[in-house]
């Protein structure tokens, strides 16, 4: 893969054969979907009901054709977040993972210079999910997985979650935390607020937490990408560093400043407005800031290579941001 080509760092993916398979392992859970034109389906997973889902997401020549367009060369692609399931049973969430890994990772196979995958994990069940990233990068050729922002109202802070993080270290993982289940909901029905504001504020929590929790500083070898140009975190960053030196409270796991914590973590391009991406790439630098889609739902834009191409970039800032940075991490991937 030459170093020039883009890479969009976040994109979903889920295929119809997949949905059949997730359906057949579990009639009543997994996904369904019913068309509603040529280019949209109501999608149903677990007795919950999303739309509009885009024909992209389940069409790999629709997918192509965007990226063609878009001028994007390579998608990391990973499950979409209504397929996380961490509100089942552990045993049946892993067995659906499972499932969504092997056909992601067959995606990648008949698409090699086009794709490359994350898997999905069981977090419920943290042991059960460190077994399937260890699966998932050495057996099926992964390079890291999507994971919640938080599970069923567990921080990534929690304890519990130590199994994971030294399964990730260890394989040096690329983890993408998405926004799911997100904070303040039952205030965020009005407006697609839940999306507009909740997503970067859960966003926000998560990375907050492995912060201030010394996930960050304990397992060095994972790469954390915070998607949505990091929620709130980016801008208020000079807010957690004034707190840990004011407050005793952020000192409790985290004994050094969270300075070097919080220059660890990565975000995407996905913030719609070109001050805001000027910002982005001049608090984090250009190396912390990766090309993102979020195809292929309405939320995201497929104008993100044009975007980062319209900045007041030095030319090699703007190549680090389209794909060098992501291909770094990637290929670092145990």
């Amino acid at each position: 893969m030459p170093e020039h080509k883009t890479i969009d760092a976040h994109a979903h993916i889920l295929a119809e054969e997949t949905m059949a398979l997730m359906r057949k392992e579990a009639p009543k859970i997994g996904p369904r979907m019913e068309r509603m034109d040529d280019n949209f389906a109501l999608l149903e997973v677990a007795g919950s009901r999303y739309r509009p889902f885009p024909r992209g997401g389940w069409d790999m020549q629709r997918r192509l054709g965007d990226m063609d367009a878009a001028g994007i060369d390579v998608q990391v692609i990973c499950n979409t977040p209504q397929t996380f399931l961490y509100n089942q049973d552990p045993s049946l969430t892993a067995a659906l993972a499972a499932i969504q890994n092997d056909q992601i990772a067959k995606a990648v196979a008949a698409n090699p210079e086009r794709l490359i995958g994350l898997a999905t994990l069981p977090m419920q069940a943290p042991a059960m999910a460190a077994y399937e990233l260890r699966r998932a990068v050495r057996s099926l050729g992964l390079r890291g997985a999507q994971i919640g922002t938080n599970i069923n109202g567990r921080n990534l802070d929690d304890p519990t979650f130590e199994p994971l993080w030294a399964a990730a270290n260890e394989l040096r993982a690329f983890l993408l935390v998405h926004p799911t289940q997100v904070a303040g909901a039952e205030r965020l029905g009005a407006y697609y607020l839940v999306n507009l504001i909740g997503n970067p504020l859960d966003t926000t929590i998560a990375a907050a937490c492995l912060v201030f929790g010394g996930v960050i500083e304990r397992y060095p070898g994972i790469k954390f990408l915070m998607v949505h140009g990091g929620g709130f975190v980016p801008y208020q960053a000079g807010r957690f560093r004034h707190g840990w030196h004011a407050r005793p409270e952020p000192q409790a796991a985290l004994k050094a400043p969270p300075d070097a914590s919080l220059d660890r973590l990565y975000f995407d391009t996905i913030v719609h407005g070109q001050s805001a991406l000027e910002f982005l790439v001049s608090s984090a630098g250009a190396p912390r800031v990766l090309l993102g889609s979020d195809y292929p739902f309405d939320m995201g834009t497929l104008d993100c290579v044009r975007q980062v191409r319209a900045l007041t970039l030095a030319e090699p800032d703007k190549a680090t941001i389209l794909g060098g940075a992501v291909r770094a991490l990637i290929d670092d991937v145990a």
